[in-house]
């Protein structure tokens, strides 16, 4: 039982007291000072504003209190640093083409492939459990498909992912891509390494595998230094709506993963 503070207005617990003046002093230095925060930290900060409430001292802070650093100050990291040991900063060192391109992307071009995983923990939950609190079932395009997949409320995107469906359905044309969801929440690391999925915060949607392109299942390998030819099946059309909503698409990688679509409005406009 926390102690409680009976000169504090309303008598607030030790612990929450200092929560909240954590947090406004954080919000006192966010609003004096914003020229020094960083454009792409203000990206998070709007993004995800229900858990991010300000920017100081080289970090994000957090609702609860706590606070993640913005750049780690490691420089020269390898692209593979960057993948395992990425700071917030890292995410946003490619930025992501928005709709039809010219060219297949080219070695190193991996945009929104790198994640740091304790502000993901941070935004949908720590663990299995915490994430399994906010799932819902939806309907993923009820007249076309009729599938049940579990999605997570949080950030609204069990919302947004009705949206795309909705708009989905009206196009007979693509239901073969639409049908046999290869999955949604699924709470696992990426195949051959310790990154957790953005599978395991129910945040992204894989499309029929049927039609879909997989770098590894090209080369027969995870070896991110391997070069692979790319491929495609999904038309612009599908990529199209999923980015309208705040999702990118893994074909814009050079390590395609064309069936998949992960919730990462910082990245879009």
């Amino acid at each position: 039982m926390p102690r409680v503070t009976r000169n504090a207005k309303w008598f607030l617990p030790d612990i929450h007291m200092k929560a909240i003046l954590t947090l406004v002093f954080f919000a006192y230095i966010t609003a004096v000072f914003p020229q020094s925060i960083p454009a792409d930290a203000q990206k998070l900060m709007k993004c995800y504003s229900g858990f991010v409430v300000g920017f100081a001292d080289n970090g994000l802070l957090f609702k609860d209190g706590t606070r993640l650093p913005w750049n780690d100050g490691i420089k020269n990291k390898t692209a593979q640093q960057k993948l395992d040991q990425p700071d917030l900063k890292d995410m946003f060192v490619e930025a992501y083409p928005i709709g039809a391109q010219a060219t297949p992307p080219q070695p190193g071009e991996d945009p929104g492939r790198i994640r740091n995983d304790a502000f993901f923990k941070k935004i949908y939950g720590r663990t299995q459990a915490q994430v399994e609190r906010h799932l819902v079932i939806i309907t993923w395009c009820p007249k076309l498909v009729g599938q049940q997949i579990r999605v997570t409320t949080i950030n609204g995107v069990d919302k947004k992912i009705k949206l795309i469906s909705g708009e989905l359905d009206k196009h007979p044309e693509f239901k073969k891509y639409l049908t046999h969801i290869g999955g949604t929440f699924d709470w696992r690391n990426i195949n051959g390494t310790t990154r957790h999925s953005m599978h395991s915060y129910g945040a992204t949607i894989d499309i029929n595998t049927a039609y879909s392109d997989y770098w590894q299942w090209v080369c027969k390998c995870t070896n991110e230094n391997v070069q692979v030819k790319y491929r495609n099946r999904i038309p612009q059309a599908i990529v199209d709506i999923f980015e309208k909503h705040g999702f990118i698409w893994g074909g814009k990688w050079y390590h395609f993963d064309t069936m998949h679509f992960e919730y990462r409005p910082e990245l879009l406009p």
